[in-house]
């Protein structure tokens, strides 16, 4: 009934969790999750098999291409492009198919963190209007196969930002549709980096991709300043 695809790059620390709890989140529905490896250097191959996923090695550089790769082997009509560091809510499976069966071929949940701020909290307040300029990655995706191919799926030339391009094309070709529950997402970046500074990075990032600067310049932007930052370049 639907693919979960989940790219990943050295996230041992939190694979087994995101996939068991995909698992349980999944009830009774036919499923696969494909694990779409960026290169890691750690455990986190040998973990997700243990755990029952499908592992894919992709052999280009960039969340936008592992997906992409992942789409591409999916055995299911709906896809649903999950991060590593975040959870899906209980039924999740079915509120994607109720959806869809009303019409909405591509969408997403809101957002809230697993740490508790009232920074984190007004952020995640926002995921809940049906914005293209506060919808990013970690509220996870669901698209049909039809839907994401007739888009042309992630555009593999952005490293950063990919999560943010694709959902004004999928609008071209579907209903989008915010669905009124939530994923839950690590804080761990902005516990690494403080939270108002971790904000104050990511507004920054987003303003420049607005503004039309490059992505090798937004990647600089990134690295230097986002401690144990998880790009694989």
């Amino acid at each position: 009934m639907i693919s979960i695809i989940i790219p990943t790059y050295n996230e041992a620390d939190m694979i087994a969790k995101t996939i068991k709890l995909t698992y349980t989140a999944n009830g009774n529905h036919e499923s696969e999750i494909i694990i779409v490896d960026g290169g890691s250097t750690d455990a986190t191959i040998n973990i997700a098999e243990q755990c029952g996923a499908t592992i894919v090695k992709c052999a280009h550089r960039g969340r936008a291409a592992q997906m992409n790769t992942g789409a591409s082997i999916a055995k299911y009509e709906i896809l649903y492009f999950l991060h590593a560091d975040s959870i899906p809510p209980n039924n999740f499976t079915t509120q994607i198919l109720s959806a869809s069966k009303d019409g909405a071929k591509s969408g997403c949940f809101r957002l809230t963190f697993d740490y508790d701020h009232w920074f984190l909290k007004v952020n995640a307040w926002f995921t809940r209007f049906d914005v293209n300029a506060v919808r990013f990655g970690d509220q996870s995706l669901f698209v049909t196969k039809k839907v994401f191919q007739k888009s042309g799926g992630f555009r593999a030339d952005l490293l950063m930002m990919e999560d943010q391009e694709i959902i004004h094309r999928l609008k071209k070709h579907s209903r989008f549709k915010v669905l009124n529950d939530v994923v839950i997402t690590s804080a761990r970046k902005y516990l690494h980096n403080g939270v108002y500074r971790m904000q104050g990075i990511f507004y920054c990032i987003w303003a420049m991709y607005y503004l039309g600067y490059s992505q090798d310049q937004m990647l600089n932007v990134h690295k230097t300043l986002i401690r144990k930052h998880k790009l694989g370049f």
